[in-house]
């Protein structure tokens, strides 16, 4: 049998709480690696940890994202190999699940046995453990202690476990969400669901800090996910929505939400702006914010009448949605000093990728006198283009 074969068939068959022993017993025996260990990216993107007890390589501590042949590694999404001219050769790969960077495994071999072949192997076993993790997190708590740097707030620890996760990628787009504070916030909304036609998202402004807001943020989003899987339209998402809000608060807590749906096929989208965060659009040496049509937030009256709007996007384009705490003043909202902030602060990130833009964006803002509320969510989507030629730029609805 084919040992990366070999190697995945024992990694889907073991506990979830003993993925990394798994690896280290079948690596020695199929590739002959004398050590193997696993980081973890953390909460806030600062660090990458190890997954302990850390048995192999004694006083492995964490290390910066932004340095160091494993933070190389998680940031270009590409395996690095060093020491081919030492007594020992590691290979550092990129852990990762349709787009969502999870973290790094470290391999230790004989250099001759770090041939191209072997490390071909290595990333897709690596790949395979991505996919591994994210089906032990529901039967283990190992891997989410291991990417605290620090305690968790109660709101923060129930928007992390409500929330799809930080990245989505597909052939026609890229999408990575980051979110400050990581460790205490809870009020935020993200979501979003892939279909063979659409690419449909929510995201929405936070409610104020505490648990109350997190549980208003999770009532909207079963919500949505149950108007959504229903089969209901953007129209009928919001609606349901906002009867689901109305209902439970009678007013005294509302959402400030954007609903969107991109059709793969050649990116025309339709949105439904309730109040909703901003939408920034770059597009060559452009960028501007997206004037939408903005109607009422979810929840706020009773049986509101919810219209879609149209607009295209073009292979290219660089969407960049921004939330905030709603007990802050909203960035980026029609102030003109705090529209130049925003746009400056994306403006800045251009030459970076998706993965990275949107801490750019949230730690500029946040670093910005005045500029922007405590609590920020930014979403960027970089869309490279339709199964469909392009159509002409000044048809169908271009904006």
């Amino acid at each position: 049998m084919d040992r990366r074969v070999t190697v995945e068939r024992a990694l889907r068959g073991a506990p979830a709480h003993r993925l990394l022993d798994s690896l280290r017993i079948n690596l020695a025996q199929q590739f002959a690696a004398f050590s193997v260990d696993l980081l973890l990216v953390d909460y806030g993107l600062t660090a990458l940890r190890p997954v302990e007890p850390v048995q192999a390589r004694a006083g492995l501590q964490p290390s910066a994202l932004d340095s160091g042949p494993a933070g190389h590694a998680f940031t270009t999404q590409q395996p690095y190999l060093s020491g081919a001219d030492g007594p020992t050769a590691t290979a550092y790969l990129p852990v990762s699940v349709r787009g969502d960077r999870c973290g790094v495994l470290v391999v230790d071999l004989l250099p001759e046995h770090l041939t191209p072949r072997c490390a071909e192997d290595l990333v897709g076993i690596a790949e395979t453990l991505g996919h591994a993790l994210q089906v032990a997190d529901r039967h283990t708590d190992v891997y989410r202690q291991t990417r605290r740097a620090r305690a968790l707030s109660i709101p923060a620890e129930m928007q992390w476990d409500m929330l799809p996760g930080r990245a989505c990628a597909g052939e026609e787009f890229t999408l990575h969400a980051y979110w400050e504070p990581a460790y205490t916030s809870g009020g935020h909304v993200l979501d979003w669901s892939v279909t063979d036609e659409d690419l449909t998202l929510v995201v929405a402004d936070g409610t104020g800090p505490g648990t109350p807001s997190v549980l208003v943020s999770n009532l909207a989003l079963s919500a949505l996910r149950n108007a959504r899987r229903a089969g209901l339209d953007l129209v009928g998402q919001a609606s349901l929505t906002d009867q689901a809000l109305y209902g439970q608060h009678r007013g005294e807590r509302s959402l400030s939400a954007l609903l969107m749906s991109v059709r793969l096929a050649d990116g025309e989208v339709r949105v439904v702006d309730a109040g909703s965060p901003t939408v920034w659009r770059t597009r060559g040496a452009v960028t501007e914010r997206l004037d939408l049509e903005r109607q009422l937030p979810l929840g706020m009256f009773e049986d509101t009448v919810y219209a879609t709007q149209r607009l295209r996007i073009l292979p290219g384009d660089r969407l960049v949605f921004l939330a905030c705490d709603r007990s802050e003043s909203p960035p980026g909202a029609g102030d003109p000093a705090a529209d130049r902030a925003v746009s400056s602060a994306i403006d800045a990130a251009r030459h970076l990728t998706c993965a990275d833009t949107p801490r750019a964006v949230v730690r500029a803002l946040r670093g910005t006198p005045g500029g922007s509320a405590e609590a920020v969510l930014v979403l960027c989507l970089d869309w490279h283009g339709g199964r469909v030629a392009e159509r002409d730029a000044d048809g169908g609805g271009d904006r």
